[in-house]
């Protein structure tokens, strides 16, 4: 039987593209087994899955000045003495890394292994963990083409990101139901991020009553951030947060307002859903999303509108832009290259195992 391990942690977006590869991997008979740190959040979502788990230490590394720089180096060096010793001891074919510092001891040490290693870059720029890993990879995968000009000519490849299947079988009727919505209105899906947007939820709401008179509008706030004040509007529901019945709400939905986090862009382009991006700023992040934004508005997928700019006529004015034109973003969507990241990459995790 073929082996391999999957690496990447730290948050959600460097684990879930690897749980979107679980189903293929097993069909093409692979045994899978993880590296993650010890406590991280990949240790959760990938044990719902049956994976055999090893964790290892693991540091962050930092551009800025903190105290923990002078102690994280020696516990990026005691994961890269452990991932050594576990990849010794599993002897994979291949490894596919996801990112995240915890990613780096074990890329680091399947080089040393002469273990062959992919690895995928969400963002427009590599992040300094892949930037780290790039010279010990055998290929790198991307989700955008203006990433390729940064990378070695012989090693990228525009993939796209790895999107969990199920999210492509939703139910549009279920999702009108659940929301107690009719099938003659059109609807609009805001999705801040898992935690949710104050300033993307605050602008919404204060258009709230114009949005309603052409869409029925189902909003995914946050945690702690529904509007008890609005509950029982006609047309408007209100979610924290939704897990098992997002496909049914994606199925449903016209358009989308959404951040521009590289896994959750491209889970829309998967779905072929038009959108409206609102990037999180250059102040609030190290900029990744606003170039993420400007490639899909770019290829035209998305209208971009930048938080900075974001007011009740600009974001009227985008929806109702996108709505408009929603046909011509579909049409743009459907010619991506990117329509199969999951038969891509397991193709080259094929062709590269030992």
């Amino acid at each position: 039987m073929k082996r391999i391990v999957l690496t990447g942690g730290g948050t959600a977006g460097h684990v879930t593209p690897n749980i979107a590869l679980l189903p293929r991997l097993k069909e093409e008979g692979y045994e899978v087994h993880y590296i993650g740190s010890y406590e991280g959040i990949e240790r959760k979502l990938i044990e719902e899955f049956d994976v055999p788990y090893y964790g290892i230490s693991s540091g962050k590394l930092r551009r800025y000045f903190d105290p923990k720089n002078f102690s994280d180096p020696l516990k990026v060096i005691k994961g890269y003495t452990e991932a050594s010793s576990l990849l010794k001891k599993l002897k994979p074919d291949i490894v596919f890394s996801k990112g995240g510092f915890v990613s780096v001891p074990v890329v680091l040490a399947a080089k040393r292994r002469h273990i062959p290693t992919i690895i995928h870059e969400s963002d427009m720029t590599p992040g300094l963990a892949n930037k780290i890993c790039i010279p010990c990879a055998t290929k790198i995968c991307t989700n955008f083409p203006e990433t390729l000009k940064a990378l070695p000519s012989n090693k990228a490849v525009l993939s796209g990101s790895p999107i969990r299947q199920e999210l492509l079988n939703g139910n549009k009727k279920a999702g009108l139901d659940f929301c107690g919505f009719t099938a003659d209105k059109p609807v609009l899906l805001i999705i801040g991020g898992s935690l949710g947007s104050a300033v993307v939820n605050e602008f919404v709401r204060s258009i709230l009553p114009t949005l309603l008179k052409t869409f029925q509008i189902v909003h995914l706030c946050g945690e702690g951030k529904v509007d008890e004040s609005l509950r029982g509007t006609k047309g408007y529901v209100q979610f924290e947060y939704i897990k098992k019945e997002l496909t049914d709400l994606f199925a449903a939905a016209d358009i989308v307002i959404s951040r521009a986090g590289a896994n959750a862009i491209c889970e829309l382009l998967a779905l072929k859903k038009p959108s409206i991006l609102i990037p999180l700023s250059a102040a609030a992040s190290r900029g990744d999303q606003i170039l993420n934004g400007a490639s899909f508005e770019k290829q035209g997928y998305s209208y971009v509108l930048q938080e900075e700019e974001l007011n009740k006529e600009t974001l009227q004015k985008a929806v109702m832009n996108v709505y408009e034109n929603k046909a011509s973003y579909v049409k743009n969507m459907e010619k991506s290259p990117m329509s199969d990241a999951i038969g891509t990459i397991v193709g080259l995790i094929k062709e590269y195992s030992k």
